[in-house]
């Protein structure tokens, strides 16, 4: 991979948005990272984790991984991940040598940190990922939780569907109108995979005609996962319902929808959203869960 400089994705959304001269600015961003220092410190506290990559298939998934503080190990530009998804995960022994994306969150203290880069192992018990970018992001759209549940229990499986033109489950739907928080995979056909937080006010993602849209809100101007868009469709949601612990792992195709700022449901007033074709689903259990919530104040307010 070449890490070096936004790809042609990046840089035409950028232009579109009317931003390129500020993503300039943030391009070394973007550099080969050393993940020594800060970033291993908060990798090694953390007990969460969305990692994005593609199955035996070849298709684009977003797992949740878990495991105690530690199971984030990284030194220089290795990340090892002391667990894997499990047997019932669509990413259980993913192969290696494809590239993946991982984002960790500390919903506590608003933060979070990406690291992207190459699969070089992909055991039962664990894998490595070669890095080949690293990077924080802004604690907005970040709702504050104090998660519960056993970091190493495992997850069962509830179900899995497929079908072209995937018609949702009625709970399914449920936990997506209702979601203030999920996680976005994307990939590039040769600069490597991508994973990102979503968040916004409950409502603000919606569902039309078998379909799943919502409002991209102002960030830091990068345009990671919607430049991977602009030059590959390919996408894989993961929702989590922090009351229940039931997870939805989506796979599908996404595309960028340039729309008049200010129009219904253009919340934060880019004149941009994403709509996203499910293709496969599947939903499983975990113990995950949290006592309380408090939304972030960046939040727009959804418009109906």
């Amino acid at each position: 991979m070449n890490s070096l400089g936004f790809h042609e994705g990046e840089q035409e959304v950028q232009r579109r948005a009317g931003v390129s001269d500020e993503a300039a600015r943030l391009e070394g961003m973007l550099m080969p990272p050393n993940l020594d220092g800060g970033l291993t410190l908060f990798l090694a506290k953390r007990t969460l984790a969305a990692l994005t990559a593609r199955d035996r298939a070849g298709r684009l998934w977003t797992s949740l991984v878990r495991g105690e503080p530690g199971f984030l190990e990284a030194h220089g530009s290795t990340l090892v991940v002391h667990t894997a998804p499990r047997a019932e995960d669509p990413l259980h022994e993913m192969p290696p040598g494809q590239t993946a994306g991982l984002l960790t969150i500390d919903f506590a203290i608003r933060r979070r940190v990406r690291v992207n880069g190459l699969l070089t192992r992909s055991a039962p018990d664990a894998l490595q990922l070669e890095a080949d970018q690293a990077f924080g992001n802004c604690p907005a759209y970040i709702q504050q939780r104090s998660l519960t549940g056993d970091a190493t229990a495992g997850t069962g499986t509830v179900g899995a569907h497929q079908a072209p033109g995937l018609v949702l489950t009625a709970e399914d739907e449920k936990v997506i109108r209702e979601a203030d928080t999920f996680f976005l995979g994307t990939t590039h056909p040769s600069r490597g995979t991508d994973t990102s937080h979503k968040g916004g006010n409950p409502g603000f993602v919606r569902i039309e005609d078998g379909t799943i849209w919502w409002p991209d809100y102002a960030g830091n101007n990068l345009f990671n996962s919607l430049g991977n868009i602009s030059a590959n469709p390919a996408a894989a949601l993961l929702f989590i319902d922090f009351n229940t612990g039931r997870l939805i792992q989506l796979s599908g195709m996404a595309e960028i929808e340039w729309v008049t700022p200010g129009s219904p449901g253009d919340d934060g007033g880019t004149g941009r959203r994403v709509r996203f074709h499910p293709q496969q689903a599947r939903t499983s259990w975990s113990p995950l869960g949290a006592d309380s919530v408090a939304l972030s104040p960046h939040n727009p307010e959804v418009d109906a």
